[in-house]
């Protein structure tokens, strides 16, 4: 059996080194500056933060590095270190939605966003990425990119909205704006609001109700697993990984629906009502009878059940409940499998594996139909649990997965 590989993150001064010297083959000069933005691991409340519901996500340790120039035309040339020799040019001028294809598309998007924002200055500019965020995993490496570009973009054109949280949530919408309308890729906020504010040693409880403010819609939650001897496994299955291909937005179409129909802005105000019940189960089955098909029943059940579960889970964890804690994760993940029906193979092999060899909980993670589980475990176990799901995809035929060693890490910020 083939050792399994951990993807360590890099350093500020390896990913600065890295991100400034493509830039300076590809370009010719030397960038202003180095950014950075980190991937996202979602703790629990999945597929919630587009029915305005709650979510609980940390930043990883592992980034997104770009080296940055402005310019003063609206050109943008772009290269990344997937493909060094290949810089990718795009004019804003006339721009329109989905008007870039392939990846040029996120960063390129960004700057297009700003100025449909009505933010002016912004022109063109040239960059280099280098990362350690794997792509396609689900760990939201296309929100990296993207909110690295936005917050570059905010310093070298004088914005002054990466400086308070409350203005990183402007910047946090040109990088949905990006996504959305630019990439074609769904998303529902909660990775680039990971991305931009999250902190060191805190998970960030987000609160995806479209009224509230961004002083009202984030709270910053204590998580340190070491606290309680524990440590957290991220495990990419490398099962093909496509959320543009619509089976995401038909589940994101599908709940709206439902909300239409129980006579609701969002499932969010369902959620709220059966979770404050005395008996939530028999409320729950009081709201699904009102639903015409059992497809739209799971999917609701999934959604109301999964937003219950964040404030349980945060409510475990600051007691040190961990086999409760352990308890949530897997039953977020048993919904995820069995009623949002958005996992594969892959994934359900890597949670029961993990769940069979001690982890207290696990659950796959993100999108779906692809990507990365979470899984809590015993400090120290990590690359045990990890080699024995690796020992049993090899048994199974599917790709080596690989590991990442998580912990709550910062937000996006300026390195160098």
């Amino acid at each position: 059996m083939s050792q399994v590989e951990f993807i360590e993150p890099l350093t500020d001064a390896e990913g600065s080194a890295k991100a400034a010297d493509l830039f300076t083959e590809a370009f010719g000069e030397q960038p202003s500056g180095v950014w950075a933005a980190p991937g996202r691991a979602n703790l629990i409340g999945e597929h919630t933060d587009y029915n305005a519901g709650l979510c609980l996500p940390i930043a990883l340790p592992h980034r997104t590095y770009i080296a940055l120039k402005p310019r003063t035309d609206l050109k943008v040339r772009l290269v990344s270190d997937v493909n060094p020799a290949d810089v990718e040019e795009v004019d804003l001028e006339g721009l329109e939605a989905k008007g870039v294809e392939g990846w040029a598309a996120y960063p390129a998007g960004v700057a297009w966003a700003m100025r449909k924002m009505g933010l002016d200055t912004v022109r063109g500019f040239d960059a280099a990425f280098a990362s350690c965020v794997p792509l396609g995993s689900g760990l939201s490496s296309s929100a990296a990119m993207t909110c690295s570009t936005a917050l570059a973009l905010d310093d070298v054109f004088g914005l002054g909205y990466g400086n308070t949280d409350e203005g990183r949530v402007t910047l946090i919408e040109s990088a949905i704006m990006s996504e959305n309308d630019m990439a074609g890729a769904s998303t529902g906020g909660l990775d680039q609001n990971a991305s931009m504010r999250c902190k060191e040693g805190y998970a960030l409880r987000l609160d995806c109700r479209p009224e509230l403010n961004a002083l009202e819609n984030v709270r910053q939650e204590p998580f340190d697993l070491g606290k309680y001897g524990l440590e957290l496994l991220v495990l990419d299955t490398q099962a093909p990984h496509q959320l543009n291909d619509g089976q995401y937005a038909e589940r994101r179409s599908m709940c709206e629906q439902a909300a239409e129909l129980l006579g609701v802005a969002n499932l969010r105000e369902v959620a709220d009502k059966v979770n404050s019940l005395d008996d939530p189960a028999a409320g729950l089955d009081e709201v699904l009878a009102k639903l015409p098909s059992e497809v739209m029943k799971k999917r609701v059940r999934h959604v109301i059940t999964e937003i219950g579960r964040v404030d349980d889970f945060i409510e475990a964890f600051a007691n040190g409940d961990v086999k409760l804690t352990g308890e949530l994760l897997n039953a977020s993940g048993d919904s995820l499998r069995y009623d949002y029906e958005v996992t594969v193979p892959e994934l359900d092999v890597a949670v029961d594996t993990a769940r069979a060899n001690g982890a207290y909980g696990a659950r796959m993670m993100g999108g779906g139909f692809g990507g990365s589980i979470i899984a809590i475990v015993d400090a120290g176990k990590s690359q045990e649990i990890a080699q024995k799901i690796a020992d049993a995809f090899e048994q199974h035929g599917f790709n080596a997965p690989r590991a990442l060693p998580a912990y709550a890490a910062a937000a996006a910020t300026r390195v160098q």
